[in-house]
């Protein structure tokens, strides 16, 4: 497996192809926005210059993994003779059917079609396609270069070979797969997001304020942020989004959204992408000391 298309030059997409370029495989980097694409590629290339500076990676590894990544506006002439595509489109079940609908008639029938899917059916996607047994999960963690896990979802007719490729190739980049049923959530979000959507329960009810709830799981339980901040980092929106997919998927009200989170994303309050959430991102020393955390 030598080429590799990346859908998407948002946060997962460009993180995704970093991780890809870096370990030397020609990355096509896909999106429909030209302006996203040079977003992207500033992104990968500001956190190449943070781990030169930090001694993680030389200059030479820097520009060769640059080098490495392509990028189109056009999906047939990024996707048409690659290996392997990973799709970080929105988390929208009808973006990614129409757009894995159109990778089948575009790819190679060889070609492996994953997503980085947080919490839709792997099924449900590979169903829309002819090559089903070619369709599987590959969800990456935020932030991609730095975080370890890679949640390998196989589908129902998800093949044996495919599924170990893929694990194999996970083990290449570095990552630790690690292979999970296909249910709403899958592990990550099936745990985490309910523990979001308890801390902002916590807040609607005037337990206590988002520093203190914040504060509370950092100091008490020894996570490296909080449940309100890490929301704010992964986009209220895409919480809400993954939140809905398991309300819907099994019917447990345990997994409905917060009324305060629903109003929040309806406000256009995203958290750091929007410049607020359940902090204020607008003053750039407080933003600052959020991206940090990452570096």
């Amino acid at each position: 497996m030598d080429k590799i298309a990346i859908i998407g030059a948002g946060t997962m997409g460009n993180g995704i192809a970093h991780v890809f370029a870096q370990n030397g495989y020609a990355v096509n980097l896909v999106d429909i926005s030209e302006d996203s694409l040079g977003r992207g590629m500033a992104t990968i290339a500001k956190n190449l210059d943070r781990m030169v500076a930090k001694a993680r990676i030389s200059e030479e590894v820097k520009k060769a993994t640059l080098s490495k990544i392509t990028t189109f506006a056009n999906l047939e002439n990024g996707v048409k003779d690659v290996d392997l595509v990973v799709e970080a489109a929105t988390e929208s079940l009808k973006i990614k059917l129409e757009l894995f609908k159109n990778l089948d008639s575009i790819c190679k029938k060889s070609t492996i079609l994953a997503t980085n899917t947080s919490s839709i059916s792997i099924t449900q996607i590979a169903a829309i396609t002819k090559r089903a047994d070619k369709v599987i999960g590959m969800h990456f963690m935020n932030p991609v270069p730095i975080m370890k896990l890679v949640e390998i979802i196989r589908g129902y007719s998800t093949s044996d070979e495919v599924t170990q490729t893929i694990m194999d190739l996970s083990k290449k980049l570095g990552k630790t797969p690690t292979e999970v049923n296909d249910y709403p959530g899958f592990v990550a979000n099936r745990i985490l997001m309910p523990m979001i959507n308890e801390a902002v329960e916590t807040l609607y009810n005037g337990v206590a304020g988002v520093t203190e709830i914040d504060t509370v799981m950092k100091l008490g339980m020894a996570h490296p942020m909080g449940p309100l901040q890490l929301a704010d980092f992964i986009g209220l929106d895409v919480c809400l989004s993954i939140l809905n997919v398991m309300y819907d998927g099994f019917k447990n009200p345990k997994y409905a959204p917060c009324p305060l989170l629903v109003n929040m994303v309806a406000a256009g309050k995203l958290g750091v992408k929007s410049g607020e959430g359940f902090y204020d991102y607008s003053e750039s020393k407080k933003a600052e000391k959020v991206s940090n955390q990452f570096a």
